[in-house]
């Protein structure tokens, strides 16, 4: 497989045109043009759909961007770290985290970075706002879910799920208004969840705001209100006993993701953080950022 066509596939893809794509690039828009289109002879498959102003993914085009923009992504990061390894890594490194992520892990991934990087200063903030990495001099910024974005590339390094949990104190009882603890504002409202015995609905009434999921995890400690929470953050809780699992909150899979903004060549610091945040969750589960958390 030719890995350059695969990259110019992808740069289209990521920007939308070929046009889009040859101005960031500063190629020549008939040379994308012809090695796409030889891409697409290739594989005997049609990977964009071309309308007369716009450009759109097939199914086989979207599920290739997918897979190639990690693949050609962690080339990169490789490349970048095996060339830099005559290079002693040093200098400032400034991350934006969000507010769970700081609280439970960043800490000791911090630690453990310096420790393996003595000459780094590295620098942690932790925001759930979607920050401007280029405005605010961010050389990487850590989200859930990110909106796709033609200046940010990355990796999903985790991926979790949202779980409903109470104390054993609270009975799940049908046909009543279960009190619940939600993020921000909310109504009365339904949970769907998947459970060992099938689908499972669950009426619910706020009767807790709180914008920390960790306070929410302490208000379900307490007895006062069942919640929504990650799995990795309630796991311990629930193999000790303090929390009993009421199923899966339906279609709520939750990735996190590290990015940075795309550049011909990856900041060595950056480099060494991706590779870094890969050999401390290398499969991404969220059994594995539960493990980190009880160190």
């Amino acid at each position: 497989m030719d890995l350059l066509a695969l990259a110019d596939f992808t740069l289209v893809a990521r920007h939308g045109g070929f046009g889009k794509a040859a101005r960031a690039a500063r190629r020549p828009k008939a040379t994308l043009s012809r090695r796409v289109a030889e891409l697409e002879a290739r594989l005997e498959l049609r990977l964009f759909e071309r309308g007369r102003r716009d450009l759109k993914l097939t199914e086989e085009g979207r599920a290739l961007y997918e897979r190639t923009t990690v693949l050609l992504t962690e080339l990169e990061e490789t490349t970048v770290a095996i060339a830099s390894r005559s290079e002693r890594v040093r200098g400032r490194l400034r991350i934006s985290v969000p507010l769970l992520f700081g609280q439970t892990a960043m800490g000791r991934l911090a630690a453990g970075f310096v420790r393996a990087y003595p000459d780094v200063r590295l620098e942690v903030s932790t925001d759930d706002r979607a920050v401007d990495m280029i405005e605010e001099g961010y050389d990487i910024v850590v989200r859930v879910d990110p909106s796709p974005d033609d200046a940010l590339v990355g990796r999903r390094f985790l991926h979790d799920r949202l779980v409903a949990v109470a104390a054993f104190e609270m009975p799940r009882t049908s046909g009543l208004v279960v009190p619940a603890a939600e993020r921000g504002e909310s109504a009365i409202s339904n949970w769907a969840l998947t459970t060992r015995d099938g689908p499972l609905d669950i009426t619910v009434d706020p009767v807790l705001r709180l914008s920390s999921l960790v306070m929410i995890r302490d208000a379900v400690l307490a007895g006062v209100a069942a919640a929504r929470l990650p799995l990795s953050l309630v796991s311990r809780d629930i193999a000790a006993g303090r929390m009993v699992h009421w199923g899966d909150v339906a279609g709520s899979d939750i990735g996190l993701w590290a990015l940075y903004p795309t550049r011909r060549l990856l900041n060595p610091r950056v480099s060494a953080f991706m590779e870094f945040l890969r050999q401390a969750f290398p499969t991404g589960a969220p059994e594995e950022l539960a493990a980190h958390l009880e160190q």
